[in-house]
């Protein structure tokens, strides 16, 4: 998979399930939500969300059926629950109790104990321990992962490889590893070879977009680090899959945590993206020079040093609107983070009338979704799919 606009084949959801349940407004903050969803509204979005992209020939693989299926294997069982598992929060003692109970599950009550979460008063743990003797019955034993129907950031696929993302915010990082296991493990997706950045710092899925082949460009704000970047960057090269990546430089702040907040390719040569950064957005331009260092230049405006490593004469763009308001309406609810179906075909939450109107008058055909409490996490189309299989674009 080599762009973001290549006709889409298969794609990895989320459908949001018991996890969203465990939002409250004392704990919703700390999980990266603004909002309380209201579940079941979520679920029959979501549902139309996977028939529409059905309905236009995607092959659609849940992860919660994919976690199940991983899970029948022993070596997945044992690290799903390792990592699940916190001794720093729990102790040794009731940490190896809550251990041996999950062991007890079978593989789909289990996939739903490490996605859901699990309180201490559902556990049928017996015995003394101050840190359940201490917390309230509906404090967490083991997290819940709210944000996992975003699907995009805790895993990137790149050409024939996909990268497990390093996440930058704690609500997330057993995400990432989660994913990572349910995909190693599966019959089908485990065929895929994993590729590793070479340190641990921060890089999310929702930073990384595929400009055209062998050119990335990487956001480097709020979620993903510089060190982060760099290291994608050298894994990138190291095997092959890219000559070149962008580092772009984005607000550290709630409303743009990704560059798939700001912008997103909704054809070969054009992108949509939010007027409030379309004159100022820069790049760094990142390439491999020999075995183990990088030729780094800039940074300059993006759009034209896109257009350079793209090969094409001009990345066009396709603003939201000049009437401020609207335009930053629109950007926080997810106006810019759109999922390609094909080149010049886009999924789009309906609510964003400016900026699908303006899309729909450059030529972008926009297929409109419901995204009221899809959204309350903070993204949009292109943020809750993992797309798995693309054709090449022509």
């Amino acid at each position: 998979m080599d762009s973001e606009v290549g006709a889409l084949r298969t794609v990895v959801l989320h459908r949001p399930g018991p996890e969203l349940e465990r939002l409250t407004p004392r704990n919703a903050d700390r999980l990266l939500f603004d909002g309380i969803p209201w579940v079941e509204r979520a679920q029959v979005e979501h549902d139309a969300f996977a028939d529409l992209l059905r309905t236009h020939g995607v092959r659609v693989l849940l992860l919660g059926d994919v976690l199940v299926e991983a899970l029948a294997s022993p070596a997945a069982r044992e690290a799903g629950i390792a990592d699940a598992v916190d001794e720093r929060a729990l102790g040794r003692e009731l940490g190896e109790a809550v251990r041996a109970e999950l062991h007890g599950l079978d593989d789909a009550a289990l996939a739903e104990a490490l996605i859901g979460g699990r309180s201490f008063a559902e556990l049928g743990v017996t015995g003394r321990s101050l840190v359940r003797a201490m917390a309230a019955p509906h404090d967490f034993a083991v997290d819940p992962l709210p944000n996992l129907m975003f699907t995009r950031d805790s895993s990137i696929r790149v050409g024939p490889r996909v990268v497990a993302s390093s996440m930058g915010m704690p609500a997330r990082r057993r995400e990432a590893s989660l994913v990572a296991l349910a995909q190693r493990h599966h019959p089908e997706l485990g065929v895929v070879a994993p590729t590793a950045p070479r340190d641990p710092s921060a890089v999310e899925g929702g930073d990384v977009l595929l400009l055209a082949p062998g050119v990335l460009a990487v956001g480097v704000g709020e979620r993903t680090s510089p060190a982060g970047a760099e290291s994608f960057a050298r894994a990138m090269f190291a095997d092959g899959l890219a000559h070149t990546v962008l580092a772009v430089p984005i607000a550290q702040r709630r409303a743009t945590m990704h560059l798939d907040t700001v912008a997103t390719m909704v054809d070969t040569e054009t992108m949509v993206i939010y007027p409030g950064v379309l004159d100022g957005l820069e790049a760094w331009t990142v390439r491999p020079e020999g075995p183990d260092h990088l030729d780094i230049r800039g940074p300059e405006p993006f759009r034209p040093a896109a257009a350079r490593a793209m090969g094409i004469d001009e990345l066009r763009a396709v603003d939201t609107g000049l009437e401020s308001v609207a335009a930053e309406r629109e950007q926080w609810d997810d106006g810019n983070n759109t999922l390609a179906l094909a080149p010049g075909r886009v999924v789009a939450y309906e609510r964003n009338t400016t900026t699908n109107a303006r899309l729909e008058a450059a030529g972008i055909e926009v297929l409109t979704i419901a995204g009221f409490e899809l959204g309350s996490g903070r993204g949009g189309p292109r943020c809750l799919s993992c797309p798995w299989e693309r054709a090449p674009v022509e």
